[in-house]
Order: C-alpha cells, then structure tokens, then sequence
C-alpha cells in the first residue's frame, strides 16, 4: 500500500510517498503477532517529514523578514547564537565557496534581489536589503563552538543552493522507518528503498524546453538527485539573466541548461548542482570528479551528459 501526500514549501510542491506494507489486522503484526505501525502512526511520521520543511523554510528564507537569516543579516559585527537548521546549510556554503573559489557564493544575495527575485511566494511582498555589493563569502564568520555567525559587511545570503536540499534530508530522517519512501521537493528529491512494486524508484528529469516531460529517466534507490536549472526562474530586469548568477561578472552561465547531481545526501546533490552550473564546463566535471558524485548534464542543445552514470 502507498500512502502520498503534498503540500507547499520552499515556492513548491513538497510530494511525499511512503509504502507501508498497511493491509488486513493479521498482515499489521509481525511473525512474533506483535504489532505493527498504525495507519494514524504513519501519517504522524509524514506530518514530521513535512514540518521539516516548514523548520528549514523558517529558518533559512531570504523572501521573510521573520525568519531567523534575515533577523540575524541586520545585526553587523557582532556573533549572533542561531539554530542548526541555519547554521548546518550556512556551513556548507560556505564551504563549497572555498572549493570553488568563490564562484559559488552564498553571498550573491544582493544581485539576485536586483533581478527581482525577491518577492515572498505567499505574501508577494519585495524584500529590498540593504547590502553592500562589494561583499563576499569571506565577510561571513563562523564559530562552530558556539553556533555564531558574525557579518562583517551588510550583505545578503541566499540558501537557495542548500537549504532545500537539508528539508528534504531531514524528512528521510524521519521516514527511515519505512521500506520505501520518497521526498520529492520540486524535483529534487530523495528516494529511500524500493517502491511499491519493489523495484528501485524511477525518476524522470525534466526537459529543459518542455517542462511537461522528461528528457530521460534513471532508476534510484536510498540516494538523492537535484537538479539546477536556467530555464527555471528568469530576472524580469534583462532576459539572458536567470536565478543562477556568476558572483563577480553578475552574469548567468550558459554552458549547461541543466545540471542533475546525484549524491548519498540532497543537501550535497543541492549544492554541487548549482556549483556545477556555476563553474562550467570543464571545471564542473572537476568538482565532480573530486566529490565522486554521479550527474547527467544537458548542452544548449540538448544533448546529454552522463558522468558517471551508466
């Protein structure tokens, strides 16, 4: 049996399914007749799932005021205490910006706010931040003792590249329990186990020019794959300039149109495949090298490009 459900977090769809391997009283208790998840049970851990969602969103959106980033980016020079479900992704920001030499930039928040991302999906309100533009990953400090960030600079951090990625880790955490299950956020996604025919999930990824169809699809199980995208989100400021920005020129990579990474965890498949997009070709295929993860990546003429992946 599948039990699915969805809601709306992060801008999207988060599309929760889980095989329960629910049927008659007898076939709900083990050989020893002791007995096994309850319907209500389930739908508990899946209500756990979704209100990981709603923790990391609170935590870490750009697009509120309210939430714990944009109360902590208004205090400059001092260590502000914050919670793990914003200093984990800050975290790994700001390392894949050391890997990548700044390329990826968790700072870039300002830029984007300039291209009109920055309206909240609910409230349509525009957040306009005060910023400096000059600012960059190293204005961020980190006390892991503590659990501080410190600005140095006024800027703007967007976790965009990330925090997604976390929610949909957190919410397998707590769907471990089942013998199959997947989070599927927007398209990025995690699939644990075997689904209800008990074969390895098959996941499509979507076509970059089409977005009712896939351009190809791979089996997966108790992995991840998340996929960065420029056909996704377009400024309404100047029409070659999409979501993903290059933090120095300010422009958006046109090597790839779409990067999908697959990784052990989403929040590692979220970041590399925007870093991927970001650095290019050649230096893409690097990073990914050096990560032992697996993509399939897309020309702009979409040809296919399976590293790794067979």
């Amino acid at each position: 049996m599948m039990i699915r459900r969805r809601k709306l977090f992060m801008d999207t769809i988060v599309d929760i399914q889980v095989v329960t391997g629910l049927g008659t009283v007898a076939e709900n208790t083990d050989e020893k007749g002791n007995r096994l998840a309850s319907e209500q049970d389930m739908q508990n851990q899946i209500n756990c799932a979704f209100h990981a969602f709603r923790q990391v969103e609170q935590a870490c959106s750009r697009f509120s005021l309210d939430s714990e980033l944009m109360r902590a980016t208004r205090q400059i020079g001092e260590p502000v205490q914050v919670s793990s479900s914003l200093f984990e992704p800050l975290k790994l920001a700001l390392h894949m910006a050391e890997l990548t030499s700044g390329i990826f930039d968790p700072t870039v928040g300002k830029r984007l706010e300039q291209h009109g991302f920055n309206q909240h999906y609910l409230t349509h309100q525009y957040i306009n931040s005060p910023a400096v533009e000059s600012a960059t990953y190293r204005d961020i400090v980190l006390d892991e003792v503590h659990q501080t960030i410190t600005l140095l600079k006024p800027l703007v951090i967007d976790l965009g590249a990330v925090a997604k990625g976390f929610a949909i880790d957190l919410a397998a955490h707590e769907l471990q329990s089942f013998a199959g299950f997947m989070v599927n956020a927007g398209g990025d996604l995690y699939a644990g186990g075997r689904d209800e025919q008990d074969k390895p999930w098959e996941i499509g990824i979507q076509h970059p020019t089409h977005a009712d169809e896939v351009i190809c699809t791979l089996e997966l199980s108790d992995a991840a794959i998340c996929t960065s995208g420029g056909y996704e989100r377009k400024s309404i400021v100047a029409a070659d300039i999409h979501h993903l920005l290059h933090p120095v020129t300010g422009q958006s990579p046109k090597e790839w149109v779409s990067s999908s990474i697959i990784a052990p965890y989403a929040m590692m498949a979220d970041i590399f495949s925007t870093a991927v997009m970001l650095l290019g070709k050649e230096e893409g295929k690097k990073l990914m090298e050096q990560a032992n993860v697996q993509g399939i990546l897309i020309t702009p003429d979409l040809q296919l490009v399976r590293e790794g992946v067979y």
